[in-house]
Formats: C-alpha cells, structure tokens, sequence
C-alpha cells in the first residue's frame, strides 16, 4: 500500500478520499486553492500545499503545479476524485512520466473511453448493448446526413464526440432540422471541446438513467456491484440517486452486468468505472462510461457494504480486488440527495458563509459534507455542498428515513436545495419509481405554468 497520496480535488470527494487513506493507515496531502484554505479536508490533512488562487484554471486544473505539489511532498501517488481532472487522458500520462501511480486507469483507457464514438465501438465488440445510430463521425454531405437519421427514425439526437455533462447535444423532430442542427452542434463542440466531431444517436422519448458500477484490478479481475437509477436529473446535472433501480428485475441487472464487467476484462480496466445507459422498454442502450468514482458512489457502498474508495487505492497498489462477484450481494435500498447551494427552484447559485450548519443522524443515515459552522462556499465552483445518504431494509424505509433527515438539516447564511428535495421525496410519481430522465423538468415546467411557486 502507498505510504503518502495527494488528493488533487477539493470539497466532499477530498475528505472521502481523506477518510479512505487513513482508514487504510495512508498519509494524505491535501492541494488547494486560496479560496479553499480554511477548508476541512486541508485542515485535517498531514500535509497541504496551496497550488494556486480561486480560479480552478490556475490550481485545480494546473497540471504542473499539482505534480510540483507531489514532489515537494514525496507523495507516492495522486488520486484525482471526480471533475477537475479525473478524466483528462494527458493529466494520467503525466502523473505516471513522473514516477507517480495515478488512482485510475491507464491513459489510453481514459481516451478509449472518453470519446464516446471509440467508447461504443469498444461497447459493441464486447456485446454491451448501445443506442441505435451513425456508429461513427458524421459528415457534411446533407444527403448521408438524411440517410442515416431516415434509417435510425426520427426522433434523434446529435451529440459531440468529446462532449460532456449535458453540453454540446441537440434534438431533432422534423427532418427539415437536420442540416441545420448538425452544423449548430459542430459549431458548438468546436468552441466548447476544441473537437467538432459529431455523431448520430436515436433519441429515446422517456428513458430511464440506470447505470453499473464496477471494479477491476489489474491482474484481469473484474466485478459489478449492482446499478443505480439517477432518472431525476435537471439540465442533465443528478439530483437524487438510489441504488437498486426500482422494478429492475434480478436475471435483467445480472444479465447487463456481467456483460459491463466483462468489456472491463476485454479493454483491460483497471479501477472504478460506471457504465451508464439509457433504459426503456426492458432494453438497455449504452451511453457512456465514466472512468473514475461518481458523485453518487455512496448508494452503492450501502447497499454491498464495499469501500469503493478503499478498492480503487487497493487496486491502483497493485493488490487484487478483495472481492469476487459471488461475494457481492445487494441488501436493502439506498438514496442519495444532493444538497447544493443555490435557490431550490430557480437553481441560482447561492455561495456565502454558512452561519448554521448541522446535519442529521440516526439509523442508516450517512452525510458525506466538507462543510462547517462559519465555514464559506466560494463562488468559483459547483454548488455541493453535502450529500444525504438514507440506507433502509426496503426502499419504503430508505425514503421514510431521508424525509426525517431532511427535515433535521439544518442551513442558514445561504440558500440550498433541500426543499426541492423535500417536493421530490413527497412527489407521487417518485414514490411509485421508475419514473423519466425528464421527469423532474417536465414537473417543474408544470408548477412554473400553474403558478405554483416552484
């Protein structure tokens, strides 16, 4: 096991990642921003180093600043959590060239992966299922352009090769849109990616966003633990996850799960990964795999009692995973809510000096939070500031306990999303389960047309 690992990340996941190494008997060495300075993670660290101001340009994404921070520090390895640069191929080269381990795959996985266009080709030898489309760059020749969406059938969706977080995709109803749209979204990933590769996908009127968590080793050792259902999402961005996905039924998850773990084996992964998919009409589509820990990894944990964090350090030492997939058994239900800073219904970001701060407790309740009394959230980064994570015997019970939670949270000095998730954990359609990626907007549109408030 590395005696000393940098954590190249801020907030929840730095602190998480923190917990892990010195579970694990690890030093750690926290890098920050002068915005972050006061923060909890560097406080509790055995080393830190401010690696540049605010700006995440000039410290969380600052390469050599981050590999000058693991020198002077002697580190032996750097885990990138997720954002910032857990998923840039050239920042897991660079670590390795300078004699680090990075927590996380190789760089060529990364950029296999990370293009979606090579990412379902890879899917598709290995008999994981994707979504109709043009299984390649799209052209300019308006006719082929026709042709190709003619043979998927309308609706479609054009996406970016190296697009991400919900930006550079468009829609298209009418044919007549065709052209247009698919030199738009050229433009678009051009300016936002710096890559105007585009491609065609059949768009899927009211999917579900179920996805599968899994772990491998180097040593050719690959396991799924279970799936999570994240379908309430606004502008793309999750707001709760829970794990398993309601009405999922068991041969279905074990069918598409051992599939994902066995691409893992082909391509030759190493660590943690989420393969993501659309789900509707008992058919799964591949969208794209995340290759590092996911916001909303926690679920998981609860409901298979494995330390994802602790087996991505495990494995990234060169150890064998500590689990086989017979050892995996799935108890109960999980659910996480995100609370961001920000207005709950018109998703203004809300950054300030938390005056209040007190989280909730009692059975299978978990607050994965960097936050404190008189603590500040800076204005430069995403809006999480904690997550709640209810784990119960029934998903009844998980939904039951998160309620109670969510009304003993306690925030003052900003605004947070909590009463939003307060609607949601009452809402009809969500404590029936399973409901859409569009969901969530399609409800918020509706009391915003009422005049309901939200």
């Amino acid at each position: 096991m590395f005696e000393k690992v940098l954590i190249a990340n801020r907030g929840e996941i730095a602190l998480r990642i923190q917990r892990a190494c010195r579970e694990l008997g690890v030093k750690t060495v926290a890098v920050h921003s002068e915005a972050d300075r006061e923060a909890k993670y560097v406080r509790l660290a055995d080393e830190s180093v401010c690696i540049g101001p605010a700006s995440s340009a000039l410290s969380y994404l600052n390469i050599p600043a981050i590999i000058s921070a693991a020198e002077v520090t002697g580190a032996d390895a750097i885990h990138p959590g997720y954002g910032f640069l857990a998923e840039n191929a050239d920042f897991a080269e660079r670590v390795e060239k300078s004699g680090y381990i990075f927590i996380g795959p190789r760089a060529e996985t990364i950029r296999l992966m990370g293009d979606k266009i090579s990412a379902k080709a890879a899917m598709e030898e290995a008999g994981v299922p994707v979504v109709p489309g043009s299984g390649g760059a799209l052209g300019d020749d308006p006719e082929k352009i026709h042709e190709m969406a003619a043979k998927i059938g309308l609706p479609v969706i054009i996406k970016a090769s190296a697009g991400g977080g919900g930006r550079g995709m468009r829609i298209v109803h009418e044919a007549a849109e065709l052209v247009n749209a698919v030199a738009m979204t050229r433009g678009e990933a051009k300016a936002a990616f710096g890559d105007d590769t585009v491609y065609m996908e059949k768009f899927l009127t009211q999917p579900r966003h179920i996805e599968i968590q899994v772990m491998a080793d180097q040593h050719g050792n690959a396991v799924f633990l279970g799936e999570r259902d994240c379908s309430m999402q606004r502008r793309h961005q999750k707001v709760i996850e829970e794990a398993p996905a309601p009405g999922l039924p068991t041969d279905l998850r074990n069918r598409i799960g051992e599939r994902c773990a066995e691409a893992c084996r082909r391509i030759g992964y190493r660590g943690a990964g989420t393969f993501e998919f659309l789900y509707e009409n008992g058919e799964f589509f591949f969208i794209e795999m995340n290759t590092r820990i996911q916001v909303e990894h926690p679920v998981t944990e609860e409901i298979t009692g494995v330390d994802l964090v602790q087996e991505q350090l495990r494995v990234a030492a060169g150890e064998i995973l500590s689990v086989t997939q017979s050892d995996i058994v799935l108890h109960g239900h999980a659910i996480e809510c995100r609370i961001n800073a920000e207005d709950p219904f018109s998703f203004v970001p809300s950054p300030g000096r938390v005056t209040q701060f007190h989280t909730p407790g009692g059975p299978g309740i978990r607050v994965d939070s960097h936050m404190y009394q008189n603590c500040t959230v800076p204005p430069h980064y995403d809006s999480l500031i904690a997550k709640i994570i209810a784990h119960g015997d029934t998903r009844a019970q998980a939904m039951a306990r998160m309620r109670i939670a969510l009304s003993e949270m306690v925030v003052e000095g900003i605004k947070t999303n909590i009463p939003l998730h307060q609607v949601l954990l009452a809402d009809e359609g969500f404590m029936a389960g399973g409901t859409s990626i569009h969901y969530l907007e399609q409800k918020l549109a509706r009391e915003r047309g009422t005049g309901g408030g939200h």
